[in-house]
């Protein structure tokens, strides 16, 4: 029976089961962090060989402008390697340092600083600016939109992608709207892909802006867990057919590829935006990590293809965690009405929603019988879920066993506060 349906005493029984079984949980003394999308151990050491694919005999064999200042834009080889990933050639690719994250304020930084390309009024200067933000979606990304002052504005997203009428309408009628943030491919954290339809209609947009740009963080393009993934349509292209492919910043990374803190990070983009980026990074940076792109290629032997062969070990630790998930929340809560979540084939997280006005109780609940999660509200702008509803789940960290003892505290937590909700 759905607790909705529930006699009063029925849903103080129901709640006092649940609260036993809590409290025996509890009583473990358990400390289990299921806080961000981190790669676990066994994930790490796929990339073992990262630490010696390159030795001292390789200075005497390889172009020695590697080992010196220069090469801004990165080496060739990986360029040619990772622009694959966001479906680019090699010439659209610039080759930076470990984060992505880091590219992504950057651009943010420039087009506030300095404009977003050649003419353009930088942002500063242009009174407020707003941005549009698919939610829920990925915190950092707000969190840099916050910094910068910039008005966020929560745009619905459901299995199809961000709500593409709110969109075309926002962005064609209100000039002080710059941007948009986008995890097109298996989002942060609702797990869904953008739609062809959705890719086709980002294109298509016509902004009052002149300066708008689509911030397109494709973290997760590599990332399945089926044999069946998902596909998304290039943008790029899409873009291009209609002339405006400079509307785009395209971003993708190694960090849950290889080394998190050790990877490589990409950015793509149309000649006149490379140039003009190029333009203000000559004085902010000699190059980056030109000896990590080495060791990039050279683990991978310089072909895509190897990179994805790498991603299927990785699916093969990922595939059981995920299923955990999916199986405790089916069999502990489908069919109740007290939450609802998708079932991803790809990427690091679930979005779970449940009843209104629990997240922050479950989230709480989770923690004092030592579950971390992410903090309720964080998948909005500004950390404020209107609805009180949605909680990202990140299962990649802990150990399978230690992920079922997690889900088991997570569903008993749902439970209650669902209960409490019911009963108020």
């Amino acid at each position: 029976m759905r607790p909705q349906e529930m006699t009063k005493q029925e849903l103080a029984a129901f709640k006092a089961e649940a609260l036993k079984q809590y409290e025996d949980y509890k009583a473990l003394g358990l400390s289990l962090n299921m806080a961000r999308g981190k790669p676990g151990a066994e994930q790490l050491a796929l990339s073992a060989g990262l630490l010696d694919c390159l030795t001292a005999a390789d200075f005497a064999e390889t172009d020695k402008n590697i080992f010196n200042y220069g090469g801004l834009d990165g080496i060739k080889e990986a360029k040619e390697l990772f622009a694959p990933m966001l479906g680019l050639s090699p010439e659209n690719v610039i080759v930076f340092g470990n984060s992505s994250l880091n590219i992504m304020y950057d651009c943010i930084s420039r087009c506030y600083t300095f404009g977003a390309g050649k003419g353009l009024t930088p942002w500063k200067d242009c009174g407020k600016v707003k941005w549009l933000c698919p939610v829920p979606g990925y915190d950092r990304h707000f969190a840099i939109t916050e910094l910068f002052g910039f008005e966020m504005i929560n745009v619905p997203v459901d299995e199809n992608g961000p709500d593409m009428d709110m969109i075309e309408r926002l962005v064609a009628e209100d000039e002080s709207i710059k941007g948009i943030w986008c995890v097109p491919m298996y989002a942060n954290p609702t797990g869904i892909t953008y739609s062809d339809e959705t890719v086709r209609r980002m294109a298509a947009l016509k902004p009052a802006a002149k300066d708008f740009r689509i911030f397109w963080d494709n973290a997760y393009c590599i990332h399945h867990l089926t044999d069946t993934p998902d596909k998304l349509l290039n943008l790029y292209d899409e873009l291009a057919k209609n002339g405006s492919e400079d509307m785009v910043y395209m971003f993708a990374s190694t960090s849950k590829v290889t080394f998190p803190g050790s990877g490589v990070a990409v950015m793509g983009a149309s000649k006149a935006n490379l140039d003009f980026v190029k333009s203000t990074m000559t004085i902010q940076t000699i190059g980056h990590d030109k000896l990590n792109m080495l060791r990039h290629v050279r683990f991978f032997g310089g072909k895509f293809e190897n990179v994805t062969a790498h991603m299927q070990k990785h699916r093969a630790v990922l595939e059981p965690r995920f299923k955990v998930v999916v199986d405790t929340l089916e069999r502990e809560l489908g069919g109740t009405g007290m939450g609802s979540w998708h079932s991803p084939n790809g990427g690091y997280f679930v979005s779970f929603n449940g009843m209104n006005g629990t997240a922050k109780r479950i989230v709480q609940l989770c923690k004092e019988a030592g579950v971390t999660l992410t903090g309720a509200g964080a998948t909005f702008p500004y950390g404020k879920d209107p609805d009180d509803k949605n909680i990202r789940i990140a299962p990649t960290f802990p150990s399978v066993e230690e992920l079922q003892k997690a889900m088991d505290i997570f569903v008993l937590a749902v439970k209650l506060a669902s209960a409490e909700v019911l009963g108020a």
